[in-house]
């Protein structure tokens, strides 16, 4: 405040810097969003391109499944942990739980989870990208 006026800040580099660094995450998720929604050609799948021009989009869609699924494991954390550290009834059966699911492979349950989510979504690529991202979660 200067004479009696607020004045606003003017932004920098940095700030413009870290304003196109979001808003082109954003975009990215947006793609990478939509592209999901696509069909699932089982019968035919699509051909993997192997140009450089590629890779791109390939890490894009590798970037999503991995940020997803952390997302979802620190969501599950911390509704988990409070739910057990709550109630002394639900920590009796939660956390002896979660040890005897830790102690199970993840290929034990990949095989039901991957059915489920391919169920779930009929005939989409979502149902194989949440397939993807429990493996990962």
């Amino acid at each position: 405040m200067r004479g009696g006026r607020w004045t606003l800040p003017v932004p920098g580099w940095r700030d413009l810097a870290a304003m196109l660094i979001v808003v082109g995450f954003l975009l990215l998720a947006g793609i990478s969003a939509r592209q999901m929604g696509g069909p699932l050609a089982v019968a035919h799948p699509p051909a993997i391109s192997l140009s450089p021009a590629a890779l791109p989009g390939y890490t894009l869609r590798t970037v999503a499944r991995m940020f997803a699924a952390l997302l979802a494991s620190i969501v599950f954390t911390f509704v988990y942990a409070t739910t057990a550290a709550r109630s002394r009834r639900a920590e009796r059966v939660l956390i002896p739980l979660l040890d005897v699911l830790q102690s199970v492979p993840i290929l034990g349950y990949l095989s039901f989870t991957v059915l489920f989510f391919l169920s779930l979504f009929p005939g989409r690529i979502l149902g194989a990208e949440c397939a993807a991202i429990f493996a990962i979660f």
